[in-house]
């Protein structure tokens, strides 16, 4: 079927490389089990290996049937789970059917997640139905199907798409369209909605009621050409500012710097925008994308550099936000790396040079691998020409690595007047809370104490220290 051809495909893109959920939602539960047998079909064809879970209340649905779909009050909350436990004769006359199917799909659940949820009586059915919930909001599901339930009074800022085949209207409607628009950073700075029926002037009409009769420019995205030409239009100004990549290094102020990185942002967040658009092509953009990945390093080392001066003096760039979760791409680790790495060795000299070059323009792209980069090209440049295998590259890498974080942590300890081993149970409590220490935990880590002048600074600059191993050795590997 086309429409879970499209929702497979896009799904990467849609929830940024995973980080949210999606929610499908259809007319019937006719329509929803015929969508999730494909889904699961495809999944053992390996099609995807996406998370789909569903849930539908099987009497309600089946009582009231709306060949438009259109949403009239929140389902759960009209729904009897008392009625889930009446007599077998009768349930048989009722809902034999889509109880079945979702007792099947209930079991799916339960092997994906190893719980023990049924339909056998309305507390296990609100069970299942509360840990659907839960499961969306913590991104442990990638897509819901769903005809009514969840449409209506679901708040989950993790949720970013909506896929509609059904007909909505008036504050149905706009029910459902908000289930994606809880802001949560600036990588979810709206909600996505791909409706398979022309849904246009239903929209229009319920924006209209709901609001006034122009609100629909602030609350619905300008069309994907409007995105292109800004960006275009961006590209052109930042040019006037930066020539060239390597212009970028000659800016002379503070002033220009700024507006070099105020330019480069608002690429940035044009991209971001243009990449849910599922007819995005780069091609549409003027700029290069090798041009844009050059630019985009010159405005990390930017970064790095008013990061790390913003400890020493006062500047304009102190408190400036570079929204570097913009640029983070989750599927670019370490580990993509190595398999990088494991290719060297195949090809010409020239090929390998070529190899080299790519892996390293990559580390300075990537935020999340920047503070990485010596070490994984010092590990290029002197211990991968003495391995002969593919599949010894790993290995070798990871002795590597262990042995620069033990020296690492080793240095650290010396060079702050730190216990070892408490420096090492603080960092693996960080690990597990996310929660840097505080002054009474960095105090009894200290073998000389400084004087009282001294010891915040002190302290602030251990936090930091601390901060930096764990970004450099520990994640993203």
């Amino acid at each position: 079927m086309a429409k879970a051809d499209c929702i497979i495909a896009h799904h990467v893109q849609k929830t940024h490389s995973r980080a949210y959920a999606e929610m499908f939602c259809v007319s019937s539960v006719d329509i929803l089990t015929q969508y999730y047998d494909i889904f699961a079909k495809k999944k053992l064809e390996g099609k995807h290996d996406l998370r789909i879970a569903t849930v539908f209340s099987y009497v309600a649905n089946e009582y009231v049937k709306d060949n438009n779909g259109n949403i009239e009050l929140d389902e759960l909350n009209n729904f009897d789970f008392n009625r889930v436990a009446e007599p077998e004769e009768k349930y048989q006359k009722l809902s034999m059917h889509s109880r079945d199917k979702l007792e099947k799909y209930i079991g799916d659940y339960n092997k994906m997640f190893g719980t023990k949820h049924s339909t056998k009586d309305s507390q296990a059915f609100y069970n299942y139905y509360n840990e659907i919930s839960k499961r969306v909001k913590n991104k442990e599901i990638d897509i819901l199907l769903v005809v009514n339930m969840f449409l209506t009074g679901f708040d989950s800022k993790t949720l970013n798409m909506l896929f509609v085949d059904k007909n909505l209207k008036y504050h149905g409607l706009i029910q459902a369209f908000s289930r994606t628009n809880r802001i949560l950073d600036d990588k979810k700075s709206h909600g996505n909605i791909v409706c398979f029926r022309n849904l246009k002037n239903a929209t229009d009409d319920a924006i209209a009621l709901f609001s006034n009769k122009n609100a629909k420019e602030d609350i619905i995205l300008k069309p994907y050409g409007e995105y292109i030409n800004r960006f275009n239009q961006v590209y052109a100004e930042l040019l006037k500012i930066t020539p060239t990549v390597e212009s970028v290094n000659d800016l002379a102020s503070e002033d220009d710097i700024l507006e070099f990185v105020q330019k480069f942002r608002e690429l940035i967040r044009i991209k971001n925008t243009l990449s849910t658009f599922a007819d995005y092509e780069e091609l549409d953009l003027l700029m290069p994308s090798q041009d844009f990945e050059d630019y985009k390093s010159k405005y990390l080392d930017i970064h790095d550099k008013a990061k790390t001066s913003a400890k020493e003096k006062v500047s304009i760039l102190n408190d400036v936000d570079f929204e570097l979760e913009l640029i983070h791409r989750d599927e670019v680790n370490v580990a993509y790396i190595l398999m990088l790495l494991a290719k060297l060795n195949i090809g010409t000299k020239e090929d390998l040079e070529k190899k080299k070059k790519e892996i390293k323009e990559l580390l300075e792209g990537q935020i999340q691998l920047r503070s990485k980069k010596i070490l994984i090209e010092e590990f290029i440049n002197e211990n991968l020409p003495n391995i002969t295998e593919a599949d010894q590259v790993e290995g070798q890498f990871e002795e590597f690595w262990s042995l620069e974080r033990a020296n690492a942590l080793i240095s650290l300890a010396k060079a702050e007047n730190l216990d070892l081993t408490k420096l090492q149970e603080v960092i693996a409590q960080y690990l597990f809370s996310q929660k840097l220490p505080l002054v009474n935990e960095i105090r009894p880590m200290l073998t000389i104490m400084p004087g009282l002048r001294d010891r915040n600074s002190t302290f602030s600059r251990i936090k930091d220290k601390i901060l930096e191993f764990i970004e450099t050795f520990i994640e993203g590997v």
